[in-house]
């Protein structure tokens, strides 16, 4: 059951993100975050009621950290959709598994300074391996973006996937000290509601185009909200390392569904560099996530 919420999941992400390119003719990127953290704290509001779980926390700057951390990745996200074909945006931002591969490799070089008192970490090879195949399909992929005029989009996508990773980690923290995973979404939601709307008033708010337009808003607060609940509970559902395997892998069935999106929807025209890129990313992500589940390396699995 565990894979179906994943799966779940990572549809909803992709078609959040179709949302987001209608809904980026009549706002700006700061307003989509101010409604998508206004719209999907309501509904988590309501679903903790009805659950009975309350919203006080005892670790108010955990979430206050995640939710900076969060906004930011999402909003560099939201704008690279706005900006660049569904499917590279996506992509770039289910990196973060590789981004936390790279965060292991720095800790294990840090500890076989000479100076270092801590435990020597030997050094992953594979995994070194892993991360190059990855940032190679990332030069495959980028480079119809590059020659596009698109490259600032691009960077701030593969910003998004950085700052994702960092999130990841400190939902995983919050997950190991009790928080419901309700809770964690809502102070998400309120991150994304605060930030958004200050970020907006800088910015400024677009005119109201009118309700039929400003109704793309709905979906994009309700499918974040759901697609964050269903990765959770997909996580929290796999009781086993093979289990847990296997949820992380399918996150990226989400660039799958981003793709036939991009290529049946919006009719982007990809090159066969960008598809291969893609492809490389989503192979050295899965094997970042194969070595460190088997213990070669210690560290949560993406999302």
């Amino acid at each position: 059951m565990q894979a179906l919420w994943m799966v779940v999941g990572a549809f909803l992400f992709a078609s959040m993100g179709v949302c987001i390119k209608y809904a980026a003719v009549h706002f700006n990127t700061a307003e989509i975050v101010f409604y998508r953290g206004l719209i999907g704290m309501l509904a988590l509001w309501l679903l903790s009621s009805s659950q009975g779980v309350s919203l006080k926390t005892r670790h108010p700057w955990m979430h206050a950290w995640r939710s900076l951390v969060g906004v930011t990745a999402m909003g560099c996200w939201f704008y690279a959709i706005t900006q660049m074909p569904l499917a590279s945006a996506m992509t770039l931002n289910y990196m973060s598994s590789i981004w936390i591969a790279v965060f292991l490799l720095a800790a294990a070089l840090w500890s076989l300074r000479p100076q270092s008192t801590a435990p020597k970490q030997p050094l992953n090879f594979p995994l070194l391996m892993t991360i190059l195949l990855g940032f190679f399909g990332v030069v495959l992929m980028l480079q119809p973006s590059f020659a596009q005029a698109q490259s600032t989009a691009a960077l701030i996508g593969l910003a998004s996937g950085l700052l994702s990773a960092f999130a990841y980690l400190q939902v995983v923290a919050l997950s190991r000290i009790g928080e419901p995973e309700s809770r964690t979404v809502f102070f998400f939601g309120l991150g994304c509601t605060v930030v958004g709307g200050i970020a907006a008033l800088v910015t400024g708010f677009s005119d109201w185009p009118g309700w039929g337009p400003a109704l793309w808003l709905l979906p994009i607060g309700l499918l974040a909200a759901g697609g964050q609940l269903c990765m959770t509970r997909a996580y929290a559902n796999a009781k086993t390392a093979r289990g847990t395997l296997v949820v992380a892998n399918l996150q990226y069935s989400g660039i799958v569904f981003a793709g036939g999106y991009s290529l049946f929807w919006f009719k982007d025209a990809l090159g066969w560099e960008s598809w291969l890129g893609m492809l490389l990313i989503i192979v050295s992500g899965i094997a970042a996530t194969i070595f460190r589940t088997r213990g070669v390396t210690r560290a949560p699995s993406p999302r």
